[in-house]
């Protein structure tokens, strides 16, 4: 999907629903919203690469062949979600794989690596989900090694202890 700037990508239903309890959350580079989901990526315009497993239970995070890796929880209410990169124009919608149990609770693990350096080389597995039927929970950092991930955590914290070298 192409990013036009601000380094962030969407998930959300294909259709919103007022009526969906969404719970707020965050694990610094996924938030979560009614309706939908904020992913920061590596870079902030150009083309963006995810990969994507919709399953029918947890696959299991990749640990080895990712830099930071987080979990929060999302409902859908319609069973189908779509993602798109931020645009000031027309966003283009990417449909992902039905929901494996349709509407309802949902766990939504998101694998980054290269947020240090803007995408590693080939940036083609940079951006990897993993989608899967799971009751509410909270938030977790499954692993975080980044500066860029230490920054997304507490900015304050980060300026002060890297001075003049912080973004």
């Amino acid at each position: 999907m192409e990013v036009e700037d601000c380094g962030v990508a969407y998930l959300a239903d294909d259709e919103f629903s007022e009526d969906v309890e969404t719970p707020v959350q965050s694990a610094r580079i996924i938030e979560v919203e009614k309706g939908y989901v904020t992913l920061h990526i590596t870079h902030q315009w150009g083309p963006a690469n995810f990969t994507v497993t919709v399953a029918d239970r947890d696959p299991g995070a990749d640990r080895e062949g990712y830099e930071d890796i987080v979990e929060v929880s999302y409902v859908s209410g319609s069973g189908r979600l779509e993602m798109t990169g931020f645009s000031f124009g027309e966003s283009v919608m990417c449909p992902l794989p039905a929901l494996p149990a349709g509407p309802g609770a949902y766990r939504i693990r998101y694998h980054v690596k290269g947020m240090d350096t803007e995408g590693t080389e080939d940036a083609v597995d940079d951006h990897y989900l993993q989608i899967w039927p799971a009751p509410i929970g909270d938030p977790v950092v499954v692993k975080a090694t980044t500066q860029a991930f230490e920054y997304f955590l507490d900015p304050e914290k980060y300026e002060r202890s890297h001075g003049e070298n912080a973004r």
